[in-house]
């Protein structure tokens, strides 16, 4: 039992250091610099208009990836788990592709497609239509990096809880999408819930992709992430750990999210 003890405690000691030099430190680091020439170089630097803008294209690109995300991951995880096809491990290793691939290489790959030179990019420019260099083709290079991860929530609480009771309502005359609302929704709803904090934090943060397709374009296709680049090799460094906050701010509302999230289910659960 001393052993044991002993053994947990010096995990625990393990995991703390490590957290403290790995997290902690560099979020008090970056905090610290943020701050250091005040409160009002701060606040010059988060209501920047240039900031305000990136901020705001930050949040459009998630209206429009998050639900499209949401849409397909669904249809994906049910179309693997409920029916057989001989394309299904293709189509689960093109699920898992953004997560083997460099997000800056999908963001070279959209380029070859839809800019001007791509496949695509003159076609699209004689119809009136910039997906390069422009929001739609951030919104496109996002969805191409977060489309994974509502898959993978979901797709094993579906295979998990098998499809009998599917079944058994679709015998006694359910048609598809009251099946879908009142069976599946409910077992797949707190995986879905973890999917789309994920999807919305990657969201927030990319920036590989990203940082092709936008054509860092100041006041116009900047992201936060971009704009947090651009201002440090400006050398405005601390205007820079200023904007880096809003991010950080993101990711603890996330965390908070998903530990509110964890408490609601195991309550659902006891």
């Amino acid at each position: 039992m001393k052993s044991s003890k002993l053994v947990k405690f010096f995990l625990i000691g393990i995991m703390i250091l490590f957290l403290g030099i790995f997290v902690v430190l560099p979020m008090i680091s970056l905090l610290v610099n943020a701050f250091k020439e005040g409160l009002k170089v701060y606040f010059n630097a988060i209501v920047h208009p240039e900031t305000l803008h990136a901020l705001q294209l930050n949040l459009i690109v998630a209206v429009f990836s998050i639900p499209l995300n949401l849409f397909f991951g669904v249809v994906c995880a049910i179309l693997i788990s409920r029916f057989e096809f001989r394309a299904k491990n293709i189509l689960l290793t093109l699920i898992d592709l953004p997560f083997s691939v460099s997000a800056v290489i999908s963001g070279l790959i959209f380029i070859l497609v839809f800019g001007l030179d791509g496949w695509l990019g003159k076609w699209i420019e004689e119809k009136g239509f910039q997906v390069i260099f422009a929001t739609p083709g951030i919104v496109l290079a996002t969805i191409f990096v977060t489309f994974p991860f509502i898959v993978r929530e979901v797709l094993p609480v579906l295979e998990a809880s098998g499809d009998e009771e599917e079944q058994a309502a679709f015998t006694l005359g359910a048609n598809s999408l009251q099946i879908f609302y009142y069976i599946t929704l409910p077992k797949i709803k707190w995986g879905l819930l973890y999917g789309v904090i994920l999807s919305t934090a990657r969201v927030m943060g990319e920036y590989g992709a990203v940082s092709l397709v936008s054509g860092h374009i100041s006041g116009l296709t900047d992201t936060l992430p971009l704009r947090i680049d651009k201002l440090y090799n400006e050398y405005q460094v601390t205007s820079a750990f200023a904007v880096s906050t809003i991010l950080v701010g993101f990711a603890f509302v996330t965390l908070m999210l998903k530990l509110f999230i964890e408490q609601l289910k195991r309550k659902s659960h006891s």
